[in-house]
């Protein structure tokens, strides 16, 4: 044998390839799943490791979600928690959700069935996207650059998904009245869900439409929105054909957006006027969709929005805007 072989770094070895049974014997404690769960997103899968996106940016946090999220934990737990012993029942399920984790690269939040957004936890399933936008950020500050003195009386948030923007938005301004509109029923449902969880009935209801059809506007005699947010399909086809297997298990209905990304946001400009108040708000992420849609809208003085916890490609337009910028002109 030679120097370099014997100093050759040894290959990694998969910790998912012992024996189940030895694994689930074996790890007894939060301290020692953590540090297995780590392992196994670090490997992933025949050395390919996971890929992050869905609210952790690191396998360590990642693990932490998993572990506590399976015991049902706070994501705040401390240092008392590493060295509890677990049940049998409790190690398999853990075992179990990093199996899929890593063989199937289905989401974390997906098999947990829940997510944060803004400080609140959901409930989310294949039917919604995972809640993951910095709009998070402007709702935890009541949206006070734009309403600093009053709450917006109503709200739409468009393309509602899992309810998470507007159900968030009515925990922090408790005198508005939400409206959640979205296309798909099936995401309605988890909205519906996540309404009845935060026992918002009385303030938060759901419409079924493609865009604005379902919905009342200022020509039918409607005072309009005075603020409608909007997380909307906005992923171009290249990056649909590139994406990590993680993202493929989200409904694609709610991703793609044509070849530039901005076939749902034209339709938008060209009508929410329509449904805002005089002095009505409309913010809309579009990620990294923002350098196409400048180019392809120059008359539109766009205000995109700055965030301290990360995040970009959100914009914010008044409705004098919309009408300003090109009167008589349809963005199209």
């Amino acid at each position: 044998m030679t120097k370099d072989a014997l100093i050759a770094p040894l290959p990694p070895v998969d910790p998912l390839g012992t024996d189940a049974l030895t694994v689930t014997e074996t790890l007894q404690t939060v301290r020692d799943w953590l540090r297995f769960c780590a392992s196994c997103f670090e490997y992933g899968n025949r050395g390919e490791a996971i890929y992050l996106g869905h609210g952790t940016i690191s396998a360590w946090d990642e693990s932490v979600a998993l572990v506590l999220g399976a015991l049902h934990l706070p994501p705040d737990s401390g240092a008392e928690v590493l060295d509890a012993r677990l049940l049998p029942d409790e190690r398999e399920q853990i075992y179990t959700l990093i199996k899929r984790r890593v063989h199937e690269r289905i989401p974390l939040p997906y098999l947990l069935g829940e997510a944060y957004f803004a400080g609140h936890l959901f409930k989310v399933d294949s039917r919604v996207l995972i809640p993951r936008s910095p709009i998070g950020e402007l709702i935890n500050d009541g949206f006070s650059a734009w309403f600093p003195e009053r709450d917006p009386a109503k709200l739409l948030d468009l393309c509602t998904g899992s309810g998470c923007i507007g159900i968030a938005s009515a925990l922090a301004l408790p005198t508005t009245d939400v409206t959640l509109a979205d296309i798909s029923q099936d995401a309605l449902a988890v909205a519906e869900a996540n309404i009845h969880r935060f026992d918002l009935g009385n303030r938060v209801h759901t419409v079924q439409g493609d865009m604005f059809e379902a919905l009342p506007g200022t020509s039918d005699g409607f005072a309009g929105y005075d603020l409608i947010v909007c997380n909307p399909p906005y992923v171009d086809a290249r990056d649909i054909a590139n994406m990590p297997e993680e993202f493929r298990h989200e409904p694609e209905l709610a991703l793609a957006s044509g070849a530039d990304g901005l076939d749902f946001t034209r339709k938008l400009l060209n009508e929410a006027a329509d449904y805002l108040a005089p002095d009505g708000i409309l913010i809309v992420e579009v990620g990294n969709s923002e350098r196409q849609l400048c180019e392809a809208y120059p008359e539109l003085p766009f205000v995109w929005l700055e965030f301290e916890q990360g995040g970009h490609g959100v914009f914010a337009l008044t409705r004098e805007d919309l009408l300003m910028a090109s009167p008589g002109t349809s963005y199209s």
